[in-house]
């Protein structure tokens, strides 16, 4: 099956901004990264936030090459925010960067933030990756604490998306639909489910956006030019996420005048 073309990035001439967004679970790199790199490259991201990115020995060296491998930069994350990492296309400038830890539950694993704020064309976008917990209290508190996050981040358009570790029905993802737009059920494209990517049955990966974004289309990209059945399951245990987004341009208001 070939899939509707989504459109392309570019800018607007008022300075608003096409973008891709991909969310990916790449499970540490641990299966064939060849196949994660021809994914990757395929879906054209501007903009990638992956969740289980390398965390120990030479992480950073392994971020580096699937960065490299896909004509992509290191925003931030790995390690550093337990897990979730950011890349992005030279199209972005950053205006910041921030890992973030969450709180630890013994016996439970430890996760995190990385979250960046950055530029493209006339657009200042607020970015969160997110892998929640396995646990259902631990994971609803999480929701919580991803949607304060993105109220602390001082931009009016964000993109928050990651591994929920529940389903459109359960509580966390609930939680986060009931504030943000669930891209995918806003313009349906592409396929469904994410999980597990050798037979998908659920969707528990998902693309968020605040209010003013406009969503042109979400889903997972079998059938795109280039990414191959094979590659989607060789590549990791989850399908990725493309979502592409018209981003307002950022109302820049000028300073006061002093007074006379």
């Amino acid at each position: 099956m070939v899939l509707t073309p989504l459109p392309d990035s570019r800018t607007e001439p008022d300075g608003s901004a096409v973008i891709r967004v991909l969310s990916y679970n790449i499970r540490s790199m641990r299966d064939d990264c060849e196949a994660l790199a021809r994914v990757i490259t395929a879906c054209a991201p501007d903009l990638v936030l992956v969740q289980e990115a390398p965390r120990f020995f030479r992480w950073r060296k392994r971020a580096a090459w699937l960065a490299a491998r896909t004509g992509l930069v290191v925003l931030g994350g790995g390690a550093t925010a337990a897990g979730p990492l950011l890349l992005c296309s030279l199209r972005a400038s950053v205006e910041r960067t921030e890992d973030v830890l969450l709180p630890l539950t013994p016996g439970l694993h430890r996760r995190g933030f990385a979250t960046s704020v950055v530029r493209i064309a006339g657009t200042r976008i607020g970015l969160l990756s997110f892998h929640l917990s396995l646990q259902r209290d631990e994971r609803l508190t999480q929701a919580e604490l991803l949607l304060e996050r993105l109220e602390t981040m001082g931009v009016e358009h964000a993109v928050a998306a990651g591994d929920l570790n529940d389903v459109p029905t359960g509580p966390a993802f609930r939680r986060l639909a009931g504030r943000l737009q669930d891209c995918r059920a806003v313009r349906p494209w592409g396929e469904e489910n994410t999980s597990p990517a050798d037979g998908p049955r659920k969707r528990i990966d998902a693309i968020f956006a605040t209010g003013g974004i406009e969503v042109l289309g979400c889903g997972v990209p079998a059938g795109l030019p280039g990414v191959t059945g094979a590659d989607l399951r060789a590549a990791t245990d989850h399908l990725p996420v493309l979502a592409a987004l018209r981003v307002p341009a950022t109302v820049l208001v000028p300073p006061r005048a002093p007074g006379r």
